[in-house]
């Protein structure tokens, strides 16, 4: 036998593994494969492995890993590992990962990278990492990503990516083609073409199909399309979002207050910041901050606790209003049993509409030409609703405690503490917002104290009243 037939037989590849079962989480016997491995410091096993993942599952195998293995993972893989991936993650592994990378590593990781996810991954460092690490980039390169680190966070300067192609106006479609064989610098994917004059400014973009289907001796300029979308660098991303979506574009140039091009934003970049903006929106209304399922308990208690002392705070003032009538309540004990369910229908209703206008305000959907129909159709809604409601729960209480005037009084409750969570939930919303309040953070505290307070308060005063009950 050869030693290549001995060497076949005695090696013992790392079998294929699918890396996602059948509900599309990530594989239980990969991911020991990958950590046994990781283990055994075996790299050519890793890379069998890993090397080839997309860098969406590359990023969900680094949450999964156990932290000190994360650095090992990267190093097995050395080249093969794409630092991509980091833009996959929550922000405390991608942290955690940077601080315990040497920084020539990270360095080199990121100048493969475009500059959109370079940046991405470095915003969230402190300055002085960020400079030790932008100290190992070539000039050019360092340049290029201290410029988008300069632009406001959350602005479309941090989110465009800096390489594009830009031609002159005097060119052909011929040029412009031979332009895109040989040069070396190109993105690794893009939509468009764009035209500057010699000061860069821009002129506008052609697209790619359209290049494709004319003759090379034509000039740019006879298919240039005038950039009419064109993005403020310092422009909030969230409104660039909204741009997107309202114009259905998929690519949009990025000028500076000049009108200079100086990137590129595609649509990849957009599904980001609107699912974050989704998530912040969502988490801001239940007050629970800029939290990720990676934080540690200590960051998730001091991010909840402001909220929670704040609700301790209208709790406090709602209870005021029921001491209000401490002795109503002794000479009816009935009324103590019923009076959250009228609090409860109140505060969901509210946090209904709630969520529906500061959603109309996020989408600016929502505004002063359609404020008047709104609020009359959440008038109607919840006239309509009180009333079914009314009915139901005035039924039960008659039937539970044998006394009609007692469904009487928590069916009145109910129309008037809904008639106000449908106002308030609409009207504090935009209030917030005029005052420029983010109403997504606010909203729900003072919408809940609302109901509460008017619930308590149109219960137990409704019932001292129709009973003769002392206050």
């Amino acid at each position: 036998m050869s030693e290549a037939s001995e060497l076949d037989v005695t090696a013992s590849p790392v079998p294929d593994i699918p890396v996602r079962d059948e509900d599309e989480h990530l594989n239980r016997e990969f991911i020991a494969a990958v950590e046994a491995a990781i283990e055994a410091n075996d790299q050519d096993g890793l890379r069998h492995l890993a090397a080839d993942l997309h860098e969406a599952d590359t990023g969900d195998l680094l949450e999964t890993l156990d932290p000190e293995d994360r650095a090992s993972f990267i190093r097995l893989l050395g080249e093969d590992f794409d630092y991509t991936a980091l833009t996959e993650i929550d922000e405390a592994v991608r942290l955690q990962v940077l601080e315990d990378l040497p920084t020539e590593v990270i360095a080199e990781g990121l100048g493969e990278l475009d500059s959109d996810d370079a940046v991405y991954i470095l915003e969230d460092l402190d300055e002085d990492d960020q400079a030790a690490i932008l100290e190992e980039l070539p000039y050019a390169d360092r340049a290029q990503l201290q410029k988008a680190l300069d632009y406001p966070e959350e602005s479309a300067g941090r989110r465009m990516q800096t390489e594009f192609i830009a031609v002159a106006p005097f060119w052909t479609i011929g040029q412009t083609i031979d332009y895109m064989r040989e040069a070396r610098d190109l993105p690794d994917s893009f939509y468009e073409i764009y035209v500057v004059d010699p000061t860069f400014k821009l002129l506008g973009s052609v697209h790619l199909d359209k290049i494709l289907r004319t003759k090379r001796d034509e000039k740019v300029t006879s298919i240039m399309e005038e950039t009419r979308q064109a993005v403020l660098a310092t422009e909030d991303q969230e409104e660039v979002a909204r741009r997107f979506e309202r114009y259905n574009l998929v690519s949009s140039a990025v000028v500076d207050e000049n009108d200079r091009l100086v990137g590129v934003l595609t649509v990849d970049d957009i599904v980001d910041v609107i699912q974050e903006e989704a998530e912040e929106d969502l988490r801001a209304l239940a007050g629970v901050g800029d939290e990720e399922i990676s934080d540690n308990v200590m960051t998730i208690a001091r991010s909840r606790l402001t909220w929670l002392v704040v609700n301790l705070g209208t709790a406090v003032l709602a209870s005021v209003v029921i001491a209000l009538f401490e002795d109503t309540i002794e000479a009816m004990v009935a009324l103590a049993v019923l009076m959250p369910i009228v609090a409860s229908m109140g505060g969901n209703a509210g946090t209904q509409t709630m969520t529906v206008a500061v959603r109309g305000i996020a989408t600016q959907e929502l505004g002063a030409r359609n404020l008047l129909r709104v609020l009359n159709r959440e008038i109607l809604v919840s006239v309509f609703n009180g009333v079914a409601l009314a009915i139901l729960i005035g039924v039960t209480a008659w039937m539970w405690f044998g006394s009609p005037g007692l469904g009487v009084v928590i069916g009145g409750a109910i129309v008037i503490n809904l008639l106000f969570a449908g106002l308030s939930g609409l009207l504090i919303p935009i209030a917030l917002d005029k005052m420029n309040v983010d109403p997504a953070i606010a909203s729900s505290v003072f919408v809940t104290t609302v109901t509460d307070v008017v619930g308590f308060f149109a219960f137990l005063g409704i019932a001292a009243l129709w009973f003769g009950l002392p206050f």
